[in-house]
């Protein structure tokens, strides 16, 4: 059975699973939804996820810093450009929302970058203070 070209591979996997599994695509629909959402929520929270069957995911540093740069200095044109009298109000207009959508980009991608080393301590013994000194029976 071919994808027809009209329909997205998630809607035809979504109608092939439901025909092969005799459920509802609402119900199916629903499932893959929530798996997406739950990577997307693991893979902000975590450097990496494995969908098991499928595959691992890593978040590059590397590759996020340079993104983070380049949206970075595309705001700033995306700014100039919304601030320019002399560009037609459509121009502006559309500056404007491209702003506002690399702006979201740079929120989003904000916290791993500048997340710290470790803020689950989850496991971890607290060091004893080797300067103090206990108190013994005399």
């Amino acid at each position: 059975m071919d994808k027809p070209i009209s329909m997205s591979v998630k809607d035809f996997l979504i109608r092939k699973l439901a025909v092969q599994l005799m459920t509802s695509e609402k119900t199916i629909e629903t499932v893959v939804n929530h798996q997406f959402q739950s990577a997307n929520i693991a893979l902000q929270d975590n450097e990496t996820i494995e969908i098991s069957g499928f595959g691992k995911f890593y978040f590059n540093k590397k590759k996020a810093q340079k993104k983070m740069d380049k949206m970075l200095s595309k705001a700033a044109l995306f700014e100039k450009q919304t601030n320019n009298p002399e560009l037609s109000e459509q121009k502006r207009k559309s500056a404007a929302n491209k702003l506002a959508n690399t702006l979201v980009g740079i929120e989003t991608l904000k916290p791993k970058l500048h997340a710290e080393f470790c803020t689950d301590l989850r496991g971890v013994e607290e060091q004893v203070d080797s300067t103090s000194s206990f108190e013994g029976a005399d």
